[in-house]
């Protein structure tokens, strides 16, 4: 008997996008740590990205992550497939993932996707989900070249600017539809590609996501007062962006919430700009920093249970998955929407122990996490003995 007197009870919330760090970097994260974290932040499943050493590529490589997962992780976990310009046979073969992933530009790992006619290639074999990192090479090296000399963090968004990300986009959209491809657009983070979506005709449905980063963290504000640590791709931006991300998935243009959780450690990012990598914790704190909109009176809790639980559930085509109800999984988690806590680096299960959100105080948290009827994480602890189940897709 669990008493729940005073608390929420909510279904597990699903993270369709982090980045574990492992095979390859498991100094930074792993299957277990990243998933303890998860379980930390009441996230009962997540989706990983396939952008390790070596990328996961082949149908081999994904048997070999998924033997990691049921031996490691805590919570439930799926599988993108990274796309490269000369896997499509086994992209097409490999045996339940959530999707394909492909970067259209070039981020952390060496896997890219920039010839448009290699592009349309995947697109126009198989049927498999496709999710696209949306930022357009051919612009990021034209603004590589323009600033080349300088190194000052602040630049990141003009590197990484919205023409880059918009132009990607619509090439992605173009496919989709010219293919009749379901396609999912990853961390959406300008008002410029909402206002595109937005345009779109109703019957043309492209799914898409936002990080809680992108309307909670802006520039040039971000830059100033967290330096590299707020560097990732695609980047922070100005709060004309992060107010339009912010209205897009409240009218419905945007579908569900992902943290893009991609760790590096403190070292690292304590590196100057054009050395320090690109990316930022999140999976342990995106349920807090939504609850505590609830608490400000911006949004409702049944909202964030849709984006963060039943949208991607359905998105991602996840059996038993996203709801509380007889049949479904034992995903749960308890939450107490008047706990007040403060993140705290140095406090937290991500294995390199940091947060951009470090200093804020957060009011609403989860306080259990129920994994298919067990219970992984109560009043701070986790229980590291748990393990938990490759989801389903169908």
């Amino acid at each position: 008997v669990i008493d729940a007197d005073g608390l929420f009870l909510l279904p597990g919330i699903i993270d369709p996008q982090v980045h574990f760090r492992e095979p390859g970097a498991d100094h930074k994260e792993d299957l277990h740590s990243g998933s303890c974290a998860a379980a930390a932040g009441g996230v009962t499943s997540f989706l990983d990205m396939p952008n390790n050493t070596p990328p996961v590529i082949t149908r081999q490589r994904m048997q070999e992550k998924k033997q990691l997962a049921a031996e490691k992780s805590v919570v439930n976990y799926g599988f993108f497939m990274g796309a490269t310009p000369d896997n499509l046979e086994e992209l097409n073969a490999v045996e339940n993932v959530c999707g394909i992933k492909i970067f259209m530009g070039s981020s952390t790992g060496d896997l890219l996707v920039d010839d448009p006619d290699v592009l349309e290639k995947i697109f126009a074999n198989g049927s498999r989900l496709i999710a696209v990192h949306a930022e357009d090479e051919s612009v990021l090296q034209a603004n590589k070249a323009l600033l080349k000399d300088i190194s000052d963090v602040r630049i990141h968004p003009l590197l990484r600017n919205e023409s880059a990300a918009l132009r990607a986009t619509k090439l992605a959209v173009r496919f989709s539809l010219k293919y009749r491809r379901r396609l999912h657009i990853l961390h959406l983070t300008t008002e410029d590609e909402c206002d595109f979506l937005r345009s779109l005709p109703r019957e043309h449905r492209i799914s898409t996501e936002v990080c809680p980063q992108h309307f909670t963290l802006t520039a040039p504000e971000c830059y100033e007062q967290l330096g590299t640590l707020a560097q990732m791709n695609p980047p922070l931006r100005t709060k004309r962006h992060a107010d339009a991300l912010w209205q897009a998935l409240k009218d419905g243009i945007i579908d569900c919430i992902a943290t893009d959780h991609a760790p590096h450690t403190l070292a690292e990012k304590d590196q100057p700009y054009g050395k320090a990598p690109a990316g930022m914790p999140g999976v342990e704190t995106s349920l807090a920093l939504m609850l505590d909109r609830v608490n400000r009176n911006v949004c409702t809790l049944q909202e964030v249970v849709y984006w963060m639980s039943e949208s991607p559930a359905k998105l991602y085509a996840m059996q038993g998955k996203g709801r509380i109800e007889v049949g479904q999984d034992a995903d749960l988690v308890l939450v107490d929407m008047s706990l007040k806590k403060t993140v705290t680096n140095g406090k937290l299960q991500t294995r390199v122990n940091w947060s951009p959100y470090h200093g804020m105080e957060l009011k609403g948290w989860p306080v259990q996490t129920i994994v298919n009827g067990q219970t992984v994480f109560l009043n701070g602890e986790v229980d590291k003995s748990v393990r938990g189940r490759e989801i389903s897709f169908a």
